[in-house]
Formats: structure tokens, sequence, C-alpha cells
């Protein structure tokens, strides 16, 4: 049986603000259920909030110049499916950020929870940018990805990027 649609859209809400916008990421894994399924079809699949939480912590770190940028979402049923953009801040503040699109679908598990992800990823176009990126990086800054610069949120809803992000 489907929760209520303001439930499922609150708890997406929440997951996106915790993990995107946010970047908690220890919080964002504790918001999927114990039993939670995680299919990441170039990085490989977990299972369980425990080994969600071992995965995406260090990836996240990995790639810590890269940030989320919230395109559409739409909800049927316990399902949610979003569209996105993985970003990167280019060296060179003048020039246009570099990006992929991705798309999410999750599973509602009730109670504020998830009990599934799964990420499917544009591959060519990841592949591009990041070697768009490090050759920018390499013309520009070296340390372009320790900045963690985030200077391109979308100008949609107030919920899709960081509070302190006025100037948009």
């Amino acid at each position: 049986m489907a929760a209520p649609l303001g439930e499922v859209e609150q708890a997406f809400r929440t997951y996106w603000q915790t993990g995107a916008v946010g970047e908690d990421w220890p919080a964002w894994a504790d918001l999927f259920a114990e039993d939670a399924d995680y299919i990441e079809h170039v990085l490989g699949s977990m299972h369980g909030r425990d080994e969600i939480k071992a995965w995406i912590v260090p990836i996240m770190d990995q790639f810590s110049e890269l940030y989320t940028f919230y395109e559409w979402h739409m909800i049927e049923g316990n399902r949610v499916v979003v569209y996105m953009q993985n970003r990167r801040d280019h060296p060179d503040p003048t020039q246009p950020p570099i990006d992929f699109p991705g798309i999410t679908i999750l599973r509602y598990a009730g109670g504020g929870k998830w009990a599934s992800e799964e990420d499917y990823w544009a591959l060519p176009q990841a592949n591009r940018a990041s070697k768009a990126y490090a050759e920018a990086c390499a013309k520009y800054d070296l340390d372009h990805a320790k900045k963690r610069t985030r200077q391109h949120w979308p100008d949609g809803p107030a919920w899709v990027r960081p509070a302190a992000v006025t100037d948009l």
C-alpha cells in the first residue's frame, strides 16, 4: 500500500537536503531501512544500511569536488524518480560548471526510511566530464577539488540548495 503523497514528498525532501545539499553522508545513510538495497549500476550494489554507510562516506570523500544539481522529481505511489546533474565547478570561475546527468529511483519504506535506491549515470558523459575537469584543473588550479566549491546551485525551490545561498 502506498504511503500518503505528502509523507513521501517530505521524506524525499529530507533525503535530498541531508545528502545532496547538506552532504551529511552518515546521516543520509541513516535514512535507509536496516535491510535496504542500494544498486549503483557503475560502482556496485550494497545491501543493508550499514553497508550503504560504509560505502557512501568514503566514495563521496573521494569525489569531494562533485555536488548534485536538482532538476526535477516525480512521485508515483512509493517510488520517487529524480533527475539531476552531477556537477563540478570549473576551476576558472568565468567558465560554466562541468556536468553529467543521472537518474535515481527510490522506493519508500515508510516511517521516513527508504527501502531501496537505484542509480543510473550517463557513463560516457561522466567520463568526458571527469576528463574535462582534470584538464581544467591542470591548467588553472591543481588543488581545485580540495576546495569543494559549490558555486552553481539551482534556482528552483529553496530546499534544493543550502540556506546560505541567496545570490542566485
